[in-house]
């Protein structure tokens, strides 16, 4: 009998994961697959972004907030979930730019911070990890960290030597970067949109882009999994603090998603398997290689 295929999402914040990959993460659990989120802050600088819910009660008590949030959009996921316990960094504004807050994510060592995502790999063992790309998918200080944490523990998890009082050794076969956004993917709904008679919310994003480089082009996989889209805008919803539901997010309608753009997308960038790209599957040269594990 085959190992069972096991999946890590690394992200910086509570409701990362329901933003960023989260129908993937759907579909694998329907499949079968153990998948862990794995959650490097508290969220507890995260703004409110929900005008019905920017009260001082909420303010008062966020942190515990955003954690029963975390708990709900989890339970929706199927998935399971651990909390590296870092201090949120939260997103510094203005110029110049103010200091971070001291004893922040961002702020930490990177090996030392990389510590407790190796012990977690140590001991879920999985076979493909996602997280961030070098910008952490857009400049925030926590996931460009997260980034810098997932890929140091990538590399460490398997290395005897490394951190050898964190657990026995294991390897990762895979590590990818979540590709939330592509020229194509905006230029597909926006166009979708416009052929649909509604106005596309996209309109000044597009106009803003024309001077941004295009991530498009590094995606290597695909994958498809539109019947979850649902499941993800729900668990969206459940990060009430982090977003409106009449808001942004929510004025593409679910079936032109899932026309317009059926997948999510990755760029594969650590990799111990052999398989051709582009690919459809996360765990593609996985499934051959892990009953052998």
């Amino acid at each position: 009998m085959a190992e069972q295929l096991r999946l890590m999402a690394v992200h910086a914040h509570p409701d990362d994961e329901s933003s960023k990959g989260a129908a993937t993460m759907a579909k694998y659990v329907a499949e079968g697959v153990d998948v862990l989120v794995v959650t490097c802050t508290g969220g507890e600088r995260g703004s409110v972004l929900n005008p019905k819910l920017d009260r001082p009660d909420v303010w008062a008590n966020i942190a515990e907030i955003r954690r029963a949030e975390m708990d709900a959009a989890r339970a929706i996921l199927g998935v399971d979930q651990a909390w590296l316990g870092f201090v949120d960094s939260g997103l510094p504004e203005g110029d110049p730019l103010p200091p971070l807050p001291e004893g922040c994510f961002a702020l930490q060592d990177v090996e030392v911070a990389a510590g407790p995502l190796v012990r977690l790999m140590r001991e879920f063992r999985p076979h493909v990890v996602t997280t961030y790309d070098e910008e952490g998918g857009y400049p925030h200080p926590d996931h460009i960290m997260c980034h810098k944490v997932s890929m140091a523990a990538f590399e460490a998890a398997g290395d005897p030597e490394r951190y050898p009082e964190l657990g026995a050794p294991w390897q990762p076969l895979k590590l990818y970067y979540d590709i939330g956004f592509s020229k194509g993917k905006i230029m597909a709904l926006h166009e979708g949109m416009l052929a649909a008679g509604l106005e596309s919310p996209y309109e000044e994003w597009l106009k803003r882009w024309e001077d941004r480089p295009d991530k498009g082009p590094r995606i290597t996989t695909r994958v498809e999994c539109a019947d979850y889209f649902t499941v993800r805008a729900d668990a969206l919803r459940a990060h009430a603090t982090q977003v409106d539901p009449d808001g942004f997010w929510f004025q593409v309608p679910m079936e032109l998603q899932q026309r317009a753009w059926p997948t999510e997308d990755y760029e594969l960038a650590r990799s111990m398997v052999d398989s051709p790209l582009p690919e459809s599957d996360l765990f593609a040269g996985v499934r051959e290689t892990a009953h052998a594990r």
